[in-house]
């Protein structure tokens, strides 16, 4: 399920990715989460060997095995995902991203709108800084957008006494109590029951934490961060997928994104949340993104 490749890019760095669903299959490119990794994609998985989906899920720089690429920016990213996609012998490819994989998704339709076929996104992260209200952000992202504004540094450190929590691994019979004090939606917290759904949300986070902390907060840094680009300027076929119980990013953060894409196809998911609208929804999201 966890096959590293390895891809050596220009200029000497690694890009580590895995693949899921169908080795023949439609590529799809998955942009994990955050604070996630490539095995986030195993959500993906079966649906993706139903639909013939071949999918193809990199590391970011920084995180878990990638090379770590200081001062990088989201517009670095679309280059990367195009030698990953020559390496590949991928001409056209389709982009399926959740979460904090978002923004990575529009650069790359932004950038490649000749290769990017189309793009679906679920539970997607917004640009941050062109919000006026953060009102619509989980309360635990507008603490640490407080304190990022105000000093970096003392975010840097906190990230890097919460990873050493973070790096372990609770055993199964604590998973309940993981969800409880997590405080998530009755639906978030049902769907990530599944065992399957829960090892591919919290080991790919576990298993980023303990890379790299550096990596991690260097991603987060950027979330917060001017993008480079204009959402107007993403011609893509953008698929938004958002729940409206979502607690991390509003419905009307969502909708305040789909005015600005304009090629966006936008549904909204009653009594779905953060986590388990991409859970329960996934076949849906693929199913649809292979439409288009």
């Amino acid at each position: 399920m966890d096959e590293c490749q390895m891809l050596r890019l220009k200029g000497g760095n690694d890009l580590a990715y895995s693949e899921y669903g169908c080795t023949a299959g439609t590529p799809v490119m998955f942009f994990h989460g955050w604070p996630s990794s490539r095995t986030m994609a195993q959500l993906t998985d079966a649906t993706a060997r139903e639909l013939g989906v071949r999918i193809i899920s990199p590391d970011r720089p920084g995180i878990r095995d990638s090379s770590f690429q200081p001062n990088r920016k989201l517009t670095d990213w679309p280059e990367l995902v195009e030698q990953l996609a020559d390496h590949l012998e991928i001409d056209r490819f389709r982009i399926l991203a959740i979460s904090g994989g978002a923004p990575y998704a529009y650069a790359a339709a932004w950038k490649l709108p000749d290769r990017v076929h189309a793009v679906a996104i679920a539970s997607g992260a917004p640009p941050i800084v062109d919000l006026r209200d953060h009102s619509g952000l989980l309360s635990l992202y507008r603490r640490l957008l407080w304190l990022y504004r105000r000093s970096p540094q003392a975010l840097r450190a906190l990230f890097f006494m919460a990873g050493a929590i973070a790096r372990i691994r609770p055993p199964v019979r604590f998973r309940p109590l993981m969800l409880k004090l997590l405080q998530l939606q009755p639906c978030d917290a049902s769907s990530l029951e599944d065992s399957v759904a829960f090892e591919a949300c919290f080991e790919s986070q576990r298993r980023a934490w303990r890379a790299s902390v550096k990596g991690l907060t260097t991603d987060a840094e950027i979330f917060a961060a001017p993008w480079g680009f204009r959402l107007e300027d993403v011609d893509v076929p953008i698929h938004l997928w958002h729940g409206t119980k979502d607690r991390a990013f509003s419905v009307q953060v969502a909708q305040s994104v789909e005015q600005r894409l304009p090629n966006c196809t936008a549904r909204y998911v009653e009594d779905e949340g953060h986590y388990s609208l991409p859970i329960r929804h996934v076949r849906e999201v693929l199913a649809d993104l292979l439409a288009v």
